[in-house]
């Protein structure tokens, strides 16, 4: 069966294909589908916005759709950028993308002490049917901290600067496998294959 991964990002695409088995579905893409108008996200929550990608993607293509709603957590700034975190730099007129978010955040945490810098990853997915109709959700999380400086070439969002206290790196120093393992959205991916195959989705 054909199932679509609701993002253009090239690094979710990856991991979802990684996680979920890359010869198990007819695998698609919102890169492959340039001319679909992008969802409106207006959920005040990781699982509305991702019900929301979902079934809007599910909708417009008529396929099986797979969206995440995933950010990051900072105590010390009430649990923000949360459901703005890929357009905090640009909310925030500071920017846009990946670099610009980062470094807002490090503006934002000058002045917090090591001990407060505490944050996590949320990530939500949705499954959708061609219908639109939401089949499966599920939602995973990961604790960890902020550093003063970026660290690591791998990953992309905020895994720079997200670090683990037992393994001694950031998100985007670990390999490939070891992230998909301890990550929120591995976690979440993990849990998501265990709910389709329940389902036995990939003989529908």
């Amino acid at each position: 069966m054909k199932l679509l991964i609701a993002t253009q990002n090239k690094g979710k695409i990856r991991e979802f294909r990684d996680m979920l088995g890359a010869d198990r579905f007819e695998w698609s893409d919102l890169l492959q589908h340039p001319d679909v108008p992008p969802a409106d996200e207006t959920g005040q929550t990781f699982r509305e916005n991702a019900c929301i990608k979902a079934r809007h993607y599910a909708l417009a293509l008529g396929m099986w759709a797979l969206a995440d709603d995933s950010g990051l957590e900072v105590d010390a700034i009430d649990g923000n950028p949360g459901v703005h975190s890929a357009r905090w730099a640009e909310m925030h007129n500071a920017g846009k993308g990946d670099v610009d978010n980062n470094l807002l955040l490090l503006r934002q945490l000058e002045n917090v002490d090591d001990p407060r810098r505490t944050a996590r990853f949320v990530c939500v997915l949705a499954l959708a049917n061609p219908e639109g109709q939401i089949i499966l959700t599920c939602r995973d999380t990961v604790e960890g901290r902020i550093l003063r400086a970026p660290r690591g070439t791998g990953g992309f969002g905020y895994d720079p600067l997200f670090y683990f206290d037992e393994l001694g790196c950031t998100t985007a120093e670990l390999p490939p496998g070891k992230k998909h393992e301890i990550s929120h959205r591995g976690k979440a991916l993990r849990r998501m294959r265990e709910l389709m195959d329940e389902i036995n989705l990939d003989q529908r």
